[in-house]
């Protein structure tokens, strides 16, 4: 395993440890809304530092994007991070969350994690050396076209503007595929896609922090990750559409007949 990638899975494990123990106080931990259905609790704060300490220990003078604390420091090495992925889940005991971590070295992404502390499930990839869960190898489904596909979304829940052309392309999915799952946590469905649980995936207004660990894991588990039009920009538009080669070419054109002019550039 890579050093840096080594150093993620520490604090990756360390902060979903923090998040656990945290479970039982859930009904009375401070909770902020940073904007409409959009949540952060103490248990954010406290697991981003756990992360950001761990990494720093080893790397000061590496850079952060953090979903709680923003951009911090300038380095060609930057740690984008999502200490909770799926609060709205944790603060209604909903057991689908998790922790994300990505390395990137000038500009490109280098290493990521996701860990799911319920299950105690490690996802983790390093750029040119694959895909694994725990210590096994994994691969995006072998799924050839959207029958029988199953695919994962997230609802566009605090930016209402494309609601509308989001509904078009649910119900576009809906009926060229075996069905849809909204678990609630972008980090999840990223991770579940490189494991072959889902075939594909679509969702818009996302940050990324929600999806560089995962985008990483898909790419080297096989599959594309692109913008909703086909581009590869994801990380900066939010808008991201994956899946394996097949599934991602059939579901980018069942969607983008919906998609709102200004994501069509």
């Amino acid at each position: 395993m890579h050093p840096f990638l080594n150093i993620a899975v520490r604090a990756a494990r360390s902060a979903g440890d923090q998040i656990i123990r945290r479970m039982a106080d859930r009904d009375s931990l401070n909770v902020a809304s940073k904007k409409r259905n959009d949540f952060v609790s103490e248990v954010d704060h406290e697991a981003e530092e756990i992360i950001i300490n761990s990494i720093r220990r080893h790397h000061r003078d590496h850079a952060f994007l953090a979903e709680e604390r923003g951009q911090e420091g300038d380095s060609d090495h930057v740690w984008i991070i999502d200490p909770l992925d799926g609060t709205t889940n944790y603060l209604h005991g909903l057991p689908v969350f998790a922790v994300s971590i990505a390395h990137q070295y000038k500009g490109r992404l280098e290493h990521g994690v996701i860990y799911d502390p319920i299950r105690q499930e490690l996802f983790t990839a390093s750029r040119g050396s694959g895909a694994f869960l725990d210590d096994r190898r994994i691969r995006v489904s072998g799924r050839k076209d959207l029958n029988g596909a199953l695919i994962g979304t997230g609802f566009p829940f605090t930016d209402h503007r494309y609601l509308d052309e989001y509904m078009a392309m649910f119900r576009a999915v809906v009926e060229k595929t075996a069905g849809i799952r909204r678990p609630g946590a972008a980090a999840i469905d990223l991770a579940w896609l490189a494991a072959g649980r889902i075939d594909g995936f679509w969702e818009m207004g996302l940050k990324p922090w929600d999806m560089a660990a995962g985008a990483l894991l898909i790419r080297e588990a096989g599959g594309i990750v692109g913008t909703l039009s086909g581009g590869t920009d994801y990380l900066k538009t939010g808008h991201i559409l994956a899946g394996n080669p097949k599934v991602f070419a059939a579901l980018g054109r069942l969607i983008q007949p919906h998609l709102p002019a200004e994501m069509k550039k």
